[in-house]
């Protein structure tokens, strides 16, 4: 594996736990690297193409390094389109959406440890809850349910089938909440109790299409939106809607984001920040990134981590993403390049 120059003072960073040898083409040919204490990156690859993996960040941002499940596991291929990664204890869940398998793997080390393939179908999304793990699956044109595995030995329990869509599952209160909307159509999210495995209810929001759901301090937020405004929704973990707060004039916002008691959101190309007791919606955005190969690729992924601001522009999967890391002020951080399709930013 090559390292980029991110990397030249690798051999002295603290993360290396064992021997390392190098030749000089910067080759690391023995190694036992610990990935905690960093940021993980889910790199989709083309789809249709086994192309997918992880690129790992150290906390500092000194160092990077890239394809690390291939690295760690005999440079075994992880899958096709890496739709996300979940945790659970001691292991790393990685979600292949084309290759219709959660591969499991040590989040220390990313040595592989495991997978689950029963009962996938184009699978989207994750959650934990209860000692179950329940997946999204929305085939185009096809069935959509939620499946349920136990962790201890990862067998499948049931499905819950679903006419709308099954889209971002998160956990609130040990329940879990299902967006039943995609790509900017539909208005509903699915409480499931874990307890029973059944659904408790459904809820509706007043206005707007639902772009995102998340979870935070056992409260479920939606990001929802319609032609003129765009609205966040606080959800109970028992599924009441107990707050809204009205985005007027900002259309079509998505990718909702929570770090420190603000919301971090974007419309377009622009990164809007607001604390989350505030009624009123930013004036002005704290950014704007920059143009890409089309409107698509500008911000095709967004995290929040600690106050550091994650986008990707994903250069119309033709090449390597972009990674820029934004303070909270917007002032640039840090840039680099990572895998085909950076989706998603993850604390390790």
């Amino acid at each position: 594996m090559k390292l980029t120059k991110l990397l030249h003072l690798l051999f002295a960073f603290t993360l290396l736990l064992g021997i390392v040898s190098c030749s000089s083409d910067n080759t690391i040919e023995e190694q036992e690297i610990f990935y905690g204490n960093g940021f993980l990156i889910a790199n989709e690859g083309s789809y249709g193409k086994p192309e997918a993996d992880v690129t790992f960040v150290s906390a500092d941002l000194s160092l990077k390094q890239d394809n690390i499940f291939a690295f760690n596991n005999s440079g075994s291929k992880l899958g096709d389109v890496l739709q996300m990664i979940a945790f659970n204890g001691e292991n790393a869940y990685l979600l292949l959406n084309n290759s219709n398998r959660i591969q499991i793997a040590n989040r220390s080390n990313f040595k592989a440890n495991g997978q689950i393939t029963a009962e996938l179908n184009s699978p989207r999304y994750m959650a934990f809850a209860n000692n179950n793990i329940y997946v999204t699956n929305d085939k185009y044109m096809g069935d959509k349910y939620v499946s349920i595995y136990r962790v201890s030995d990862r067998s499948f329990i049931k499905k819950i089938a679903f006419t709308d869509a099954a889209e971002r599952i998160v956990e609130a209160g040990n329940n879990i909440f299902v967006q039943n909307a995609s790509f900017g159509f539909g208005n509903k999210i699915t409480y499931i109790n874990t307890s029973t495995n059944e659904v408790q209810s459904t809820i509706t929001l007043p206005a707007g299409n639902i772009n995102k759901i998340i979870s935070s301090n056992q409260n479920v937020y939606a990001i929802a939106a319609d032609a003129a405004n765009s609205y966040i929704y606080q959800i109970s973990s028992t599924g009441s809607i107990t707050k809204t707060t009205t985005l007027t004039g900002i259309a079509d916002a998505k990718n909702l984001e929570i770090s420190n008691g603000k919301f971090y959101f974007t419309s377009g190309k622009k990164v809007y920040g607001m604390d989350m007791s505030a009624t009123t919606a930013p004036s002005s955005p704290l950014f704007t990134v920059a143009n890409s190969v089309d409107d698509y690729s500008a911000l095709y992924g967004f995290s929040v981590i600690n106050d550091k601001i994650f986008t990707s522009d994903s250069n119309g999967f033709t090449q390597d993403s972009k990674i820029v890391i934004y303070n909270t002020s917007g002032a640039v951080i840090k840039s680099f390049t990572s895998g085909i399709g950076s989706n998603s930013v993850y604390p390790n």
